[in-house]
């Protein structure tokens, strides 16, 4: 079998030192954006001093000078934007992680008490599930070792989340005021911020687990298989926060957006982020709330839960028999590097190229993806090399395959190759730059309709390349290592998730931009640079929730192999009634939940409409901009509506495991798994696809950037009001249900492999009572 070259030490510090390296990027990040100061100082250019040179982001000239604009009054009016904003979210998120936090701690109880039963409480050591010959710790440490894992994870999760809409807020106003020097300088801040947020997210996921399992260790000693059950915890933490965050911040944002496009621009005929719309400021909130604090948390559910996976069947393999800590920690060395590659990949956008036009950012992006995939391979490579003996044995369902180090290597690859093939592929579907999204705009001359069967088409049209190219990671991965195979495949499409995440924060951030340049009555030349920002933002976005979907469904199957081996199933047999009947009612709980998701959006769009209609027709003088609308109101609304309108969706998913794995027993609900998360996919990748696309189909008509789309526009025509309109309705699909289904596939795999012990001992009553 051969041991590996890197020494256990060398593992030990290797991780804990690229984690804080992670951090102090981000924290150095953070200081650079800082710099931009939000109190009018005296480096401002004096009317006259336009500097020559056009749009290329070099001269630092200002270009409020030619509306006449006093620059004091508006970065006063920037700030004080930005505080309205940032108050919105965070008391939002206050408000929705009280009721998150009741649930958490329901949710520990609960998985305390249903593995503590497995074995009745008892304090006595018992043979082990894999290997009955040696005696492991009792059923009552997993039971406590997973709360506390579980509560970990939450909190982690949490704290990711908001985290990331603290920086977001900060950054925002801070983005439009650079905008004035050019749009490479307000590219840069935003870009930045978003490096914060993912750094942070990626360093601490990493540390909090490598801590965590370092202290279990204390107790469990050698006994690794109980030890690393008791992790999964960890994973299920962080996603089911992960789904109160996307689920409660996506109606939050949409609900904002919905009545604030209706009313103002299809009804009222004003620009998007006018000040004059009393839903603008909770559509700005929205943006932190869902888009940023909702993709972290979710993101950072997939990452602990891929880890997870792998280190359960690695604990079960040679690497955790014979007891081989480096080996054992693979997945989280390829974390560690990951961090390295991708604060080397930051630093090409920020630093190496400068962006002069706005043709450039989204190559710039683009080019972000590129750089991290090749860097992150050679860093593999050379992780698999290191980290691995040279040949070694994996668990596959009840035997042990061979495996050689370079087998694993190509797993990892796989994922991560497989990862970047979604991204573009999004990418072409969702930028206004290729055909697809053109055609959508051009569907718009003959009115609304056509517009939504033209995006439909598209979107459905999109899952064809994202499916085979996870069809093929999942046989090449599987065919070399089984189930860790799988897992690690979904950590390699996750090892650049720093870059991933830095990509997909600075989409929100520039869209709060573009707002706080429109309500501070900045330039249009300003609102053209933060719209050419904003539309790249909607891409990147796009390929962000790409991303986050495929390695939903490689996490998911990674999960589903462990609890099946947890659970002692020896096959799962499609034509057994038991599993039949669980996949037919999996394949539609998606679409259950995305019903329930839609709805509330609806039912809070329309509450809003009203609103915001109430306030345009009985508060005098509000048209005509004397005098100011009622933001709170609007605020409020969101937030009572996100807060109500997300328990039931959570519940579907949190529930469900539960009840098929008691009254039914373990092989119906691995139907259920393979079901909703076959289906599952299908929906996340049409729904996300179909959204982005209405939306950057808007954007082209609005930009006229060319002579095809100037004949649909310019704002207010018959076709851009078509194009409102599908936007609208791709709202709720690509920021609510979309993104949420992701994490409904995951948790409910992670749950069901954390609460396997007890519904293999307990589970199936109805089948036991006939």
């Amino acid at each position: 079998m051969g041991s590996s070259i890197l020494p256990d030490l060398g593992a030990e510090i290797l991780i804990p030192v690229c984690a804080v390296i992670g951090i102090a990027f981000s924290l150095f990040q953070w200081v650079l954006v800082s710099k931009v100061k939000l109190s009018p100082g005296r480096d401002s250019a004096s009317p006259g001093n336009n500097g020559a040179g056009g749009k290329n982001g070099y001269g630092d000239y200002l270009i409020e000078e030619e509306e006449g604009l006093n620059d004091h009054n508006v970065v006063l009016k920037c700030a004080e934007i930005q505080t309205a904003i940032s108050e919105g979210a965070t008391s939002f998120l206050f408000t929705e992680y009280q009721y998150v936090g009741i649930f958490m701690v329901a949710f520990a109880i609960l998985i305390f008490l249903f593995l503590g039963s497995v074995e009745g409480f008892s304090t006595k050591s018992q043979p082990c599930t894999y290997d009955q010959s040696k005696t492991c710790k009792p059923a009552l440490a997993t039971a406590i070792f997973s709360t506390i894992s579980f509560l970990l994870g939450a909190v982690t999760s949490v704290v990711s989340g908001f985290l990331g809409m603290k920086i977001a807020t900060y950054a925002n106003a801070r983005t439009t005021l650079e905008a004035r020097k050019g749009v490479g300088k307000a590219f840069i801040t935003a870009f930045r911020s978003g490096a914060v947020m993912g750094f942070l997210l990626a360093a601490n996921g990493l540390l909090v687990l490598y801590i965590a399992i370092n202290l279990f260790k204390l107790y469990y000693g050698d006994d690794w298989g109980g030890l690393f059950e008791a992790i999964t915890g960890y994973g299920l933490g962080g996603s089911s926060m992960a789904l109160f965050g996307r689920v409660g911040g996506g109606i939050y944002t949409k609900a904002a957006d919905v009545g604030a496009d209706l009313v103002g621009k299809v009804e009222r005929n004003i620009p998007e982020d006018d000040p004059r719309n009393p839903a603008v400021i909770a559509d700005n909130v929205g943006d932190n709330v869902g888009d940023i604090a909702g993709m972290g948390s979710d993101l950072f559910g997939s990452y602990a839960e891929s880890s997870c996976a792998a280190l359960v069947v690695a604990s079960i393999s040679s690497f955790g028999i014979n007891h081989e800590l480096t080996p054992m920690l693979y997945p989280l060395i390829i974390s560690s590097v990951g961090i390295i590659v991708c604060l080397i990949t930051t630093l090409f956008a920020t630093d190496f190229f400068e962006i002069k036009a706005v043709q450039e950012i989204e190559p710039s992006l683009k080019r972000q993806l590129i750089i991290s995939t090749v860097l992150m391979t050679i860093g593999i490579a050379v992780v698999s090399w290191i980290a691995l003996p040279s040949s070694f044995t994996i668990f596959n369902f009840g035997e042990q395959k061979d495996v050689k180090n370079w087998q694993l290597f190509l797993c990892v690859a796989v994922g991560l190759w497989a990862g970047l093939i979604i991204g573009f592929v999004t990418e072409y579907y969702t930028s206004n730059a290729y055909s697809p999204v053109q055609d959508v705009a051009d569907s718009c001359r003959t009115g609304a309709a056509t517009n939504v069967i033209f995006g439909l088409a598209l979107g459905y049209k999109s899952c064809i390349i994202p499916i085979f190219a996870i069809a093929i990671s999942i046989f090449v991965s599987f065919s070399f290592a089984a189930m860790y195979g799988i897992a690690v495949a979904a950590l390699g499409m996750l090892s650049t998730i720093a870059t991933g995440l830095a990509i997909d924060a600075y989409g929100p951030i520039s869209d709060n931009a573009g707002g706080i340049a429109e309500m501070a009555g900045m330039s249009h030349r300003i609102r053209e640079r933060t719209d050419a920002l904003d539309a790249a933002g909607n891409t990147t976005a796009a390929i962000g929730k790409g991303f986050a979907i495929g390695s939903a469904a490689l996490v998911s199957l990674a999960l589903f192999g462990a609890f099946v081996s947890r659970a002692a199933i020896s096959t799962v047999d499609v034509l057994t009634p038991k599993v039949f009947i669980g996949l037919l009612v999996g394949a539609m709980l998606p679409y259950w939940f995305s019903a329930m998701t839609m709805k509330s959006v609806g039912s809070a769009a329309l509450k809003m409409v009203e609103e915001v209609r109430r306030q345009f027709n009985t508060i005098p003088g509000l048209m005509e901009g004397t005098a100011k609308p009622d933001y709170a109101t609007c605020v409020k609304i969101s937030t009572d509506a996100s807060i109500k309108e997300m328990i039931p969706p959570g519940a579907l998913v949190m529930l469900t495991p539960l009840i098929v794995g008691i009254f039914f027993g373990v092989e119906t609900l691995s139907g259920v798994l393979a079901g909703s998360l076959v289906s599952g996919v299908q929906i996340a990748i049409s729904a996300s696809n179909t959204g982005g696309a209405w939306d950057n189909a808007k954007k082209y008509i609005e930009a006229g950037a060319s002579d095809h789309a100037r004949t649909l526009g310019p704002k207010g025509s018959d076709p851009h009001k078509a194009a409102v309109i599908g936007d609208t309705i791709g709202d709720p699909l690509k920021d609510t249900s979309g993104p949420s289904l992701n994490i409904l596939i995951k948790l409910m795999a992670v749950e069901s492999l954390v609460f396997a012990p007890f519904f293999a001992t307990h589970g199936g009553l109805l089948f036991k009572i006939f």
